[in-house]
């Protein structure tokens, strides 16, 4: 039983390929004449859902081991001629309008089978590791300072909102009588899972309201996030570069097929790049000598379309450059300036004359955190992780420093009071593991529907 990719007739044989979604092979169904009442031959076309009774035999046709010689069909769903996957060499972005229908095609198949397999890589390798899946919330009043602009929950009337004198919105007749909104990361309360229980790890859907039309940004997106008590940096960059093999070499074992398929489809280099993540020691770098090998190669003729002096927030060109022209390998990228990353990032020693000593001795002109996020190539940054400030009077520091409001923040800080104790984590985008492991350009063909701005169908 299944969906018909192909019929085609041939004197007085059928030839039919059929799918059932459980693999990208099809198999062969062989239809001689008589077999089957001729009307009912003729209404399957591509798309048709049917079942049919035969016998397996080999095949003698090249491609394939095995075929069905048909005894009977039954039609479940027959499709008309306006289907709108019938035609081949459709363009991605033509497809995207029919997302409730393009799963059914050979190129999307073969991404969720992965999609699949990535999600059960995962949890597999987190669970191997003493792990714990944890589950933070979806809905929160806090923001993870500076993941992004966040949608709003509320079952108030929008056309009726009480207001304040100031004409603030009041929220006390609100379902939760505060403000609340979709969250934009688990962190926060991963770290409060790892300091109770050593080592969680988050995975679920996540939301930022970013007006981003780029092939590497969605609406709603899911994250892996795992947090883990009593690691420094170095270990935090050794379950990161270990974390990532592991779910690069899940994919070559158990998605063989799917990756073969698109690899001669879509990305010619697919199956050797994600061996080559295999081969390769990821390289350990700082933020400001990778910003001296950018600079050299300004001076070298390579041309930019964003500056890159220290201090600047690295762009995604600048990334891969560093992964696919410099080092042609993955790279970890470390200690980033303070005047861009979270307030919770531990910050590395300050020298006499205001820089800071970061990672295996890099001098750095300013201040620095412990960042280390993951570069890869034809994807930029796939994970961004970091050390967590451990100490109250640091992280106090640094809050009133940029003036934050903690109101909503309290029970953060009290992780930091109330037996604090050395901490790190990172979150992984899944698309963009997906995005990698499948060749796919777009991160929106990597999800089965796609929330971007102005879109929410299906």
């Amino acid at each position: 039983m299944g969906w018909v990719r192909t019929h085609r007739s041939s004197k007085s044989v059928d030839f039919i390929a059929l799918n059932d979604g459980s693999t990208i092979k099809n198999i062969q169904v062989v239809v001689e004449a008589g077999r089957v009442d001729e009307e009912t031959l003729k209404s399957i076309t591509t798309g048709a859902c049917i079942g049919v009774s035969g016998t397996l035999v080999e095949s003698p046709a090249q491609g394939q081991a095995s075929e069905i010689q048909c005894l009977s069909i039954v039609v479940y769903g027959l499709c008309g001629s306006d289907y709108p996957m019938q035609k081949k060499g459709q363009s991605f972005e033509y497809m995207r309008q029919y997302a409730h229908l393009r799963l059914r095609t050979n190129t999307f198949g073969a991404v969720m089978r992965i999609r699949h397999n990535m999600a059960m890589a995962i949890h597999t390798y987190f669970h191997e590791h003493g792990f714990f899946y944890f589950n933070s919330p979806l809905i929160t009043a806090s923001d993870c300072e500076g993941a992004g602009n966040m949608f709003q929950v509320t079952t108030k009337n929008l056309y009726d909102l009480k207001k304040d004198e100031n004409g603030k919105i009041i929220y006390d007749d609100d379902f939760f009588g505060e403000q609340t909104s979709l969250t934009v990361s688990g962190q926060l309360e991963g770290e409060l899972g790892a300091t109770a229980l050593g080592a969680i790890y988050t995975f679920g859907p996540t939301f930022r309201a970013e007006n981003s039309n780029t092939p590497r940004h969605l609406a709603e997106f899911w994250m892996v996030e795992p947090e883990v008590a009593f690691i420094d940096q170095e270990e935090l960059m050794d379950l990161e570069e270990d974390f990532i093999k592991y779910c690069v070499r899940w994919a070559l074992d158990n998605c063989k097929d799917d990756l073969e398929f698109l690899n001669k489809m879509i990305d010619k280099t697919l199956i050797a790049r994600l061996e080559g993540v295999l081969k390769e020691t990821f390289v350990r770098l700082s933020y400001t000598d990778g910003i001296r090998i950018l600079q050299d190669a300004i001076k070298d003729g390579r041309k930019f379309e964003f500056p890159c002096e220290w201090g600047d927030d690295l762009a995604s060109e600048h990334e891969r450059y560093l992964v696919e022209e410099h080092f042609k390998k993955p790279v970890i990228m470390t200690d980033y300036p303070s005047s861009f990353k979270s307030f919770y990032m531990k910050q590395n020693d300050p020298t006499p004359y205001g820089g800071s000593v970061g990672y295996r001795g890099s001098v750095a002109p300013g201040p620095t955190m412990q960042g280390t996020d993951v570069l890869f190539p034809q994807i930029g940054e796939i994970i961004g992780g970091s050390v967590r400030e451990e100490s109250y009077d640091k992280l106090m520091a640094e809050i009133e420093r940029r003036k934050m409001d903690m109101t909503h923040l309290w029970w953060y800080l009290d992780t930091r009071k109330y037996g604090s104790c050395p901490h790190a984590g990172f979150g992984l985008g899944f698309e963009r593991l997906i995005l990698f492991v499948t060749g796919m350009q777009n991160i929106r063909d990597v999800i089965p529907f796609p929330r971007t701005p102005k879109n929410a169908e299906f």
